[in-house]
């Protein structure tokens, strides 16, 4: 999708909740339930009432996490945060993609005609995926039950795949992209997140709506800022061991497993002038690709290419970028690829490229990721007073997403 018929559809209202660090209280909140603390704020900030939602697309990837809730966790959410029992929804699972896919689903129903107002969520809690025990249904001898754990290579091994910290890091360094580059990375993401969220970049009221936890005894626990950024440096992430037999990817240049929802309400311009929105962004173009499973620290490249192509935009006219921090080796590496071999280029690129740190300094619920990139880049933008941005994302075995905004 792109074009001119793209500028008629708009982003009225994002929010996504803090990510959480692995240990947090959010470890036990059911994924289903914080997407409806975000759906329900997405829709109450700009007062559209939930019945006027005509199509709600919800991704997410922890299989493992959901069945905990059993199935279907879009219609559940939509259900307990009040959408009418005739709203059409749908789960999807496209990896890491999968909520920036959901976006890509609504805007078909748009400039279908199929409908007027589409929200896109995405949600996950990765520390609460539980261990699984498979045959214990039908009985098991005297002796050990061994349990299998979703969470580790995030099950790629079980069919053959390689985990894809091997992947991205052998990638890496086939483009000249090093292990030393990869720490510098994630150092830059850590004190840019920090710079950022001193400036109030981050806070309650924008991207991000803050999160109450019950307790059975005592206060309820309030979450308002992402729980993983910390302070670090070449020198201590340079003494990490590399995970997985990856040759550069260690935990310091890789994101915390987190727990976090976000939810995009977005619609025709028309509904917009008639309810006397103003726009947090215009979507300018959505793609969706895949390539070869080994090339996932490439994929973001190749899906900036191809939105820019169908948008009708140039790479020289983008002004923000976002590409998710899967590991450092994905922003590396992809905007390796577009500079081309200039150097001058690759500067800048790197310049206005996650500006305010990603998703090794935020955390990275796989489901969550791709609309926080998103509404991030629009807020961004905003806050710049307008201009042209991108947001870029791998998932697993080889998938892309991107998307241009206009603000």
């Amino acid at each position: 999708m792109g074009g001119k018929a793209l500028e008629e559809v708009v982003i009225v209202s994002a929010v996504r909740t803090p990510f959480s660090r692995f240990d947090s209280a959010m470890a036990e909140v059911a994924s289903v339930d914080l997407a409806v603390t975000v759906m329900r704020e997405a829709v109450a900030r700009v007062n559209v009432m939930p019945e006027e939602v005509d199509e709600i697309n919800y991704g997410s990837c922890m299989m493992a996490e959901l069945a905990l809730q059993t199935d279907i966790p879009d219609r559940q959410a939509a259900l307990l945060a009040g959408f009418p029992a005739e709203t059409i929804s749908v789960t999807l699972d496209r990896a890491c993609c999968s909520s920036l896919t959901a976006v890509r689903l609504g805007l078909r129903a748009l400039l279908a005609g199929e409908a007027e107002i589409c929200m896109a969520v995405g949600a996950d809690n990765m520390p609460r995926a539980p261990h699984l025990a498979p045959g214990l249904r039908h009985g098991r001898r005297l002796g050990h039950v061994h349990l299998l754990d979703g969470l580790f290579e995030l099950g790629y091994g079980a069919k053959g795949f390689a985990p894809f910290a091997v992947d991205a890091g052998e990638v890496a360094v086939a483009h000249g992209v090093s292990r030393e580059m990869q720490d510098a990375w994630a150092l830059m993401s850590q004190e840019r997140y920090a710079r950022a969220r001193a400036a109030g970049k981050y806070k309650i009221g924008e991207e991000l709506v803050e999160l109450v936890i019950p307790r059975r005894r005592g206060a309820p626990v309030h979450i308002e800022r992402d729980e993983s950024p910390r302070s670090t440096s070449l020198e201590a992430l340079a003494k990490l061991t590399p995970i997985y037999g990856s040759p550069t990817v260690t935990p310091g240049n890789a994101p915390p497993m987190s727990a976090g929802a976000g939810a995009i309400l977005f619609m025709t311009r028309r509904q917009a002038d008639k309810r006397g929105l103003t726009p947090l962004a215009v979507i300018r173009g959505s793609v969706a690709m895949a390539t070869d499973p080994r090339e996932i620290a490439v994929i973001p490249a190749l899906t900036i290419r191809k939105v820019l192509e169908r948008a009708g935009v140039h790479l020289g006219d983008i002004d923000l970028i976002e590409i998710n921090e899967a590991f450092a080796a994905m922003p590396l590496v992809s905007l390796k690829i577009l500079a081309e071999g200039d150097e001058r280029l690759l500067s800048a690129l790197h310049e206005k490229t996650n500006v305010n740190g990603g998703a090794i300094a935020i955390g990275h619920p796989v489901g969550a990721s791709a609309s926080r990139i998103t509404m991030h880049l629009a807020y961004e933008l905003r806050r710049r007073g307008g201009g042209l941005g991108v947001a870029a994302i791998c998932g697993g075995l080889g998938q892309g997403e991107a998307i241009v905004l206009e603000v």
